[in-house]
């Protein structure tokens, strides 16, 4: 180790020890920069269509509970999710692209949740586009020492009125 190095370990360790608030921050900043490198991971595997790469995201079994915009009213583990996905990239195997806005992310130990918008376009077999933006929440456990999700609800606004959901919902 170098002088410089040990110098460096010693004022951290100090640090952490004096002002421990200092060390929970960085903490807490490393731990949502993880959650949102899982979020950003998932979005480029779902424009992928790479359905391993977005189940990776998810808790195992009957760990992940689900509400998605879609019918079934929920996906009650990981495996009756994975069946929802691999419906939609069948049902859409054109070009996706999505964007994630006003994300949200709180860490409370080995739980988090994040909130966010999530706008895409998705092409189905016959050519045509869908535009469509949900709202995403998602709880955070970590798992073997990494992110996972294990409640995720996705939603829509919807006009009580009409009864018709508003699927490019804008502040």
């Amino acid at each position: 180790m170098t002088r410089f190095s040990f110098v460096s370990v010693t004022f951290l360790a100090l640090a952490a020890l004096f002002f421990p608030a200092l060390a929970t921050a960085a903490s807490a900043s490393s731990e949502k920069d993880a959650i949102a490198a899982l979020i950003e991971r998932e979005r480029k595997a779902f424009e992928a269509h790479d359905l391993d790469g977005v189940m990776s995201c998810y808790a195992p079994g009957d760990q992940l509970f689900v509400f998605d915009l879609v019918p079934p009213r929920e996906y009650p583990s990981w495996d009756a999710y994975k069946k929802d996905w691999r419906e939609l990239f069948a049902q859409f195997p054109g070009p996706i692209h999505n964007t994630i806005s006003e994300v949200s992310i709180a860490v409370d130990g080995s739980t988090a949740y994040s909130h966010y918008v999530e706008d895409g376009t998705m092409t189905a077999k016959d050519g045509t586009a869908s535009e469509i933006a949900v709202r995403i929440t998602d709880v955070y456990r970590k798992i073997g020492g990494k992110w996972l999700i294990v409640l995720e609800h996705v939603s829509v606004p919807v006009d009580l009125t009409t009864g018709k959901p508003d699927l490019l919902s804008k502040p």
